[in-house]
């Protein structure tokens, strides 16, 4: 059932859906006035409108779970024929609640955490032009407006990635005089701030000509008008342009989701503060390619229905989701910055709602990957909101970013302590009593039992990526909280710095995502099994995609586990342990020293350091995109502007008028009878011509 109005006035539900997106547009305009006034009471105007943004998200979830839809538009560009306009169903209004909920939570957390900044009134305007560009994104009804919120991320995501610009070397990342394949891997603020800005545009740029390949055929950008009408994907197809097209599409989730191969901007982005790391890995920005995929998903796989087949997108999505996962985790395992680590697990858990997006495709049960990809990003929100700033508190409390200088925490932070062990245990997938738990388990499901060719490669990777990120999450908390404390450490002590908890504004915020974690997992099943048939709803009525219902099976699972899929449910649990045990032995019983053990033999030593320079993948992409055509340039400029036109053209033609000058200077003796017969010499040699 679908609301649907045209033109103003607003209709109160309808409303809400606007002043979602706009209200935190409209902090960042008053922000810098304020700021003008005061800075102090900035933090007060940007939490206040995070807090009126989720709000009104939070007033259509009624809407949502009716699964019914609102439809709101306005006239945008009367010489197109385009109109703006909202379209909040339950995919839309879920992930409004999300973004709205979570960011304000990192707004709270950020008084605490930017407390003094000089540079504050600038952090604050980002940080609500990056929450109103992505609420943008998720309710917006057309591709086109989209697009606009698109960029405003990207934009927003520059600044704030670069907004320690002065580039101390306490805001870099990576070691400092490290080099890979010749290659600095140390970067400063600016330069990454750049690199994420021009790789997420490669990514633009496929979206936007993908955009307009289906503009040229439908005559619009409207989601729901696309769904109205199949003709102009009958007239793409016959000419070989619709996969392409959504792949083009794909290919920006690809960039703002830092999925392969657009994912090495991703790593670096951990220049900026902390608290915009958790913004950009919880509910923005990385987030948008998964909902984009969401968003057009349905429609893609919809199209089967009219003969319209669009299978290689769907595989092309799973592939990249997989390779991402894997690739991502691995290097996980072996960094030492703990930002960094889970920037490479924010990476590795977009894959993985990227595999079950596109097994979805793959799938007569549609609904069974759409649900486990979407539900898993709803997880993955809540508990890397919380890692991040739980780790944003220990940078802030030690000094350092290398989890080396850190150690032996537990007892001085036991609230960060804690709350991390709880946000860790949901991004591990521990059994039963987590978020992550619930919803990785539904994406093996959905990935074994999708029944088509690639399933089992897709599946082993699924299953082992689970095994590296229960093994570097337990990494990470045994090198932080346990063991000896580091030098590092004694050192500030020694100097009467007192290692102490983080203050009430910062550790709250993470603490409430962290029992959510724990929370809702303890009744995640059941929370599974509603958002399961809520968007079994929403995609029959919106998109008519029909599930099948099988009958039930005799299952040898208790009956409180009945609906799970017992290879799935065994292959999580042995995950979890494999991985938490192998991390229990290196890194908190202590039992087998790790550096010892990398260096016992050549394979070991060969893949750590392989895994420790990145694959070498992001050393290659300097060579091959910044180097080559560097010293191309330079080649051209040397050789054929300088060289070739300056000295070459540019001085030849010089002389050659010289020389002419010279010559025609020279006839001129000032005789007149010289004159008269150079004059009688042409005429009789025209004659001559004409007469031949």
């Amino acid at each position: 059932m679908a609301t649907e109005a045209f033109g103003l006035p607003f209709e109160v539900g309808t409303l809400s859906a606007w002043l979602v997106w706009i209200l935190p547009f409209a902090a960042a305009m008053i922000i810098p006035g304020v700021g003008k006034l005061s800075k102090h009471a900035t933090g007060y105007v940007a939490v206040a409108f995070a807090l009126m943004s989720a709000l009104s998200a939070a007033t259509m979830i009624p809407v949502a779970l009716e699964a019914h839809e609102m439809h709101h538009q306005i006239m945008w560009i009367e010489a197109l024929g385009l109109k703006g306009g909202v379209l909040a169903d339950p995919l839309s209004i879920i992930m409004a609640n999300v973004v709205g909920w979570i960011s304000f939570l990192i707004m709270i957390y950020s008084t605490g955490y930017m407390k003094g900044d000089k540079d504050i009134t600038r952090f604050w305007f980002w940080m609500m032009f990056f929450i109103g560009s992505m609420q943008l994104i998720v309710l917006s009804d057309n591709l086109l407006q989209v697009f606009f919120g698109w960029e405003g991320v990207g934009l927003a995501s520059y600044a704030l990635i670069s907004f320690w610009y002065r580039d101390k070397k306490k805001d870099h990342v990576g070691v400092e005089g490290r080099t890979v394949l010749g290659m600095l891997d140390y970067y400063a603020p600016t330069h990454a701030g750049m690199k994420a800005f021009i790789m997420t545009k490669v990514g633009d740029v496929m979206m936007i000509a993908g955009m307009l390949l289906i503009f040229l055929y439908a005559g619009t950008f409207g989601f729901k008008e696309l769904m109205d009408s199949t003709d102009w994907a009958i007239a793409m197809q016959a000419e070989g342009l619709l996969v392409p097209a959504f792949v083009l599409l794909f290919g920006g989730a690809i960039g703002k989701s830092a999925q392969f191969p657009l994912n090495e901007w991703l790593l670096e982005a951990m220049t900026g503060p902390t608290a915009v790391s958790a913004l950009i890995h919880a509910a923005t920005m990385v987030k948008a390619g998964v909902f984009l995929v969401a968003r057009i998903g349905p429609l893609v796989f919809a199209l089967g229905a009219a003969g319209i087949m669009a299978d290689q997108f769907f595989e092309i999505i799973a592939w990249v989701g997989a390779i991402t996962a894997l690739l991502l985790a691995t290097q996980g395992m072996v960094n030492p910055e703990i930002k960094k680590v889970l920037a490479y697990s924010t990476g590795s858990q977009i894959g993985y709602m990227m595999m079950a997006l596109g097994v979805a495709g793959l799938s007569h049960q549609y609904v069974d990957g759409y649900t486990a990809g979407f539900f898993h990003l709803i997880s993955h929100a809540m508990f890397k909101a919380s890692l991040f700033m739980a780790a944003g508190s220990l940078l802030h409390i030690v000094g350092s970013r290398f989890m080396t200088d850190m150690g032996g925490l537990r007892k001085q932070m036991k609230k960060t302590y804690a709350f991390m062990w709880a946000a860790g245990l949901g991004l591990m997938g521990a059994p039963f009593i987590t978020t992550g738990f619930w919803s990785k388990d539904a994406i093996f499901a959905a990935v074994y039992t999708s029944g088509n060719e690639w399933a089992m490669p897709l599946y082993i990777i699924a299953v082992l990526t689970a095994v590296i990120t229960a093994f570097y999450t337990t990494r990470m908390i045994g090198m932080v909280f346990f063991g000896k404390k580091s030098k590092h450490i004694e050192k500030m002590e020694e100097e009467g710095h007192h290692i102490h908890e983080a203050s009430l504004s910062m550790w709250i915020p993470y603490g409430i995502l962290a029992v959510l974690t724990i929370g809702i997992g303890l009744i995640g099943l059941s929370t599974e099994q509603g958002l399961h048939h809520l968007f079994e709803e929403y995609l029959e009525h919106s998109f008519g995609i029909h599930s099948s219902h099988a009958a039930d099976e005799a299952s040898i699972l208790p009956e409180f586990l009945q609906g799970l899929n017992p290879v799935a449910l065994g292959s999580s649990l042995v995950a979890f342990a494999t991985g938490i045990g192998l991390g229990y032995i290196f890194y908190i019983g202590r039992w087998v020293d790790p550096i010892k053990f990398v260096n016992s033999n050549i394979f070991f030593y060969s893949l750590h350091k392989l895994i420790l320079n990145r694959w070498y993948l992001n050393a290659i992409i300097y060579w091959c995109f910044v180097v080559a055509p560097l010293w191309l340039a330079r080649g051209v400029f040397r050789y054929f502007e300088k060289t070739a036109i300056d000295y070459g053209m540019n001085a030849g033609v010089q002389k050659a008028v010289g020389w002419s000058a010279k010559v025609v200077q020279g006839t001129q003796t000032g005789v007149s009878q010289s004159y008269l017969f150079v004059f009688g010499a042409g005429l009789l040699f025209v004659v001559l011509i004409l007469l031949i």
